[in-house]
């Protein structure tokens, strides 16, 4: 197991990054005692959406580290604020997340690079010290294997229902990647970035309950959540995210296309699934944009409410569908 010798672990880290109109930017990372305090926090002045994109980067990024330790906190903070859409400071943030917490040598002083898969370990940038050092990949700081095929992602689809124009299949993304050692608590291992902190727990508490009901996911993931549309009200994606963790830890067999489900839980712990609203509008959704191969999961209460025609007509797609009441038997 690698462990992490409190004495030689900085209080504060920064790193430097050279943003595209000559300016010097500096990240500056501070630790302290997290006290029941939210994991990361980052500040840019006058730019609290760039200081929200700066944590979701943080975040994603701390995915394929094997260790879980909540014990601090990192502030993250800008001298100056860059412009609006620019990224290359990304991976200095990064770096000096991990120095201030001893995950990466502190010599590291400017880096340039941005990823659209940080939860992957994935990055297109340079880091420099005495030298330049070319890097694809986060496991390349510290000599490793690109860290990526150690992540196991899944997505699955589920109505998306308003009532307009926009009613679609929405996506979501369950990234799980193995924990060297137990986390302290299921919920701290679960990120969902971009989402209200309601959604969040939610999905933190949705996710915990239902490894509990399969006995062997507790503390041995960090996982990551992303949604297509992160703006969306109700829970009836829950059954979604429960099937695309589970595929993503090897709970579930593979189907030859897209998992589409909906319905929600009161008792995840118990394996229970539950009806969610709007069974017509739903139901209609998922037939007209279903394709071959597809699995439909719905709740078994919705089950003698079908459209005539309506199991039939999936199988005719090449779709096949199961009304369940539990998780575990589909």
């Amino acid at each position: 197991m690698t462990t992490i010798s409190t004495s030689t672990v900085p209080t504060n880290a920064e790193c430097r990054s050279l943003l595209t109109d000559g300016r010097t930017l500096t990240i500056t990372a501070s630790r302290r005692p997290r006290a029941n305090r939210a994991d990361v926090k980052c500040t840019v002045p006058n730019a609290p959406a760039i200081a929200e994109h700066m944590q979701q980067v943080v975040r994603l990024a701390r995915h394929t580290e094997v260790r879980l330790d909540t014990r601090d906190q990192v502030v993250l903070s800008m001298d100056i604020t860059p412009a609006i859409g620019e990224r290359d400071w990304e991976l200095a943030a990064v770096l000096a997340d991990r120095m201030v917490r001893g995950l990466c040598p502190s010599a590291r002083t400017s880096a340039q690079g941005s990823s659209d898969a940080w939860h992957l370990g994935r990055v297109a940038g340079t880091v420099t010290t005495a030298e330049t050092l070319q890097i694809t990949h986060l496991g390349a700081l510290s000599g490793h294997a690109d860290p990526s095929a150690a992540v196991s992602t899944v997505r699955t689809w589920f109505p998306l229902h308003s009532g307009g124009i926009n009613d679609a299949l929405g996506w979501l993304e369950v990234s799980v990647f193995p924990l060297e050692a137990p986390a302290g608590t299921e919920e701290d291992s679960i990120a969902a970035p971009g989402l209200d902190l309601a959604a969040q727990q939610e999905i933190r508490q949705t996710l915990a309950a239902a490894r509990h009901f399969d006995g062997k996911g507790l503390s041995r993931w960090r996982s990551v959540v992303r949604f297509g549309q992160p703006r969306f009200q109700g829970s009836s994606y829950q059954l979604a995210l429960v099937m695309a963790d589970r595929l993503a830890r090897g709970r579930e067999f593979v189907p030859r296309g897209r998992i589409i489900a909906t319905g929600c839980s009161s008792a995840w712990h118990a394996g229970r699934v539950e009806t969610v609203e709007g069974r017509e509008p739903k139901l209609d959704l998922i037939f007209n944009q279903v394709n071959n191969g597809d699995r439909v999961l719905l709740p078994r209460d919705w089950q003698e409410h079908l459209p005539p025609g309506f199991a039939a007509g999936l199988r005719q797609k090449g779709a096949s569908l199961a009304c369940i009441d539990r998780i575990g038997m589909i």
